[in-house]
């Protein structure tokens, strides 16, 4: 008889590049727009309407999670759009976006990102483990917690900084959740924050370019879920940066939910992460 073990144990790295793998090949099949725009029928648990890629990224990475579970380990998985399966531990969560950027995986936009993490609770503040597989440049972020962060197997340094100019507006900042009614809304402190903005249109690969100080910061103009921003969040916090969700109770007390709770707010300094909060959302 299999006997029982902690998922945290396991090894998540793996189990995340042969996910990467499946949905590599997965996506090839499928290489056109209009391919790729085909949907189920369906909503997921985050209410938006499932693509059929969505749904086969998806099993992809079930079919991992029960493997696992055919191993001894138990956890609970949270999913974009199962929501919560019960693999036999409430008290290990892996939270999954098979396709953050679907949108841009649909129309063939050259970003858009496998998302994992692994949690002890039921916060951001106890993700233990994040994985981010950004499938346009094709790099491979993770993080493990006290441990550090990685990309491609380089360590990211914590000490870098951000970038400013004279008047000391920040270089670059990204942003998310890049509605134009919400730009506008936001406009004014936008422009008094930053130089120029990048929206990639995947919150999970945001983080990522905020935990390597490719972006100086980054900010969703609405709330986030907790499956787009578990693991890239950690990433970044990892790697020497800030994470906030500024409409909790505390800065990393949001949901490892697939509902939106709060804005995501990243930085590499606190200063600018206090400002970058000021920033209407």
């Amino acid at each position: 008889m299999t006997s029982t073990r902690s998922a945290l144990d396991a090894d998540w790295l793996a189990i995340c590049r042969r996910a990467v793998g499946g949905l590599e090949r997965m996506l090839a099949d499928v290489p056109t727009t209009k391919e790729r725009a085909l949907e189920t029928g369906t909503r997921g648990s985050g209410g938006d309407r499932t693509l059929e890629i969505d749904h086969n990224a998806e099993q992809l990475v079930f079919d991992e999670l029960d493997a696992l579970r055919e191993e001894g380990y138990r956890f609970c998985a949270v999913s974009e759009e199962r929501g919560v399966i019960d693999y036999g531990d409430h008290e290990v969560r892996v939270i999954i976006d098979p396709i953050d950027g679907s949108l841009n995986a649909k129309r063939g936009v050259p970003s858009y990102a496998l998302s994992v993490a692994v949690a002890d609770g039921e916060t951001m503040a106890d993700v233990a483990f994040g994985f981010v597989h950004d499938f346009g440049p094709g790099e491979e972020w993770w993080a493990w917690r006290g441990q550090g962060a990685w990309l491609d197997g380089a360590p990211l340094d914590p000490s870098l900084k951000e970038r400013r100019g004279r008047d000391g507006r920040l270089e670059v900042l990204g942003i998310e959740s890049a509605d134009p009614r919400w730009i506008k809304a936001s406009i004014e402190a936008l422009q008094d924050s930053a130089y120029r903005l990048r929206a990639l249109g995947t919150i999970a690969a945001s983080l990522c370019q905020v935990a390597a100080a490719r972006f100086d910061g980054m900010v969703s103009l609405r709330r986030s879920r907790g499956i787009d921003a578990a693991a890239g969040q950690l990433i970044v916090r990892e790697a020497g940066g800030y994470v906030s969700f500024p409409w909790c109770d505390e800065a990393l007390s949001a949901p490892l939910t697939a509902d939106p709770s709060s804005p995501v707010i990243a930085a590499r300094s606190q200063e600018t992460l206090a400002t970058l909060e000021r920033i209407p959302t």
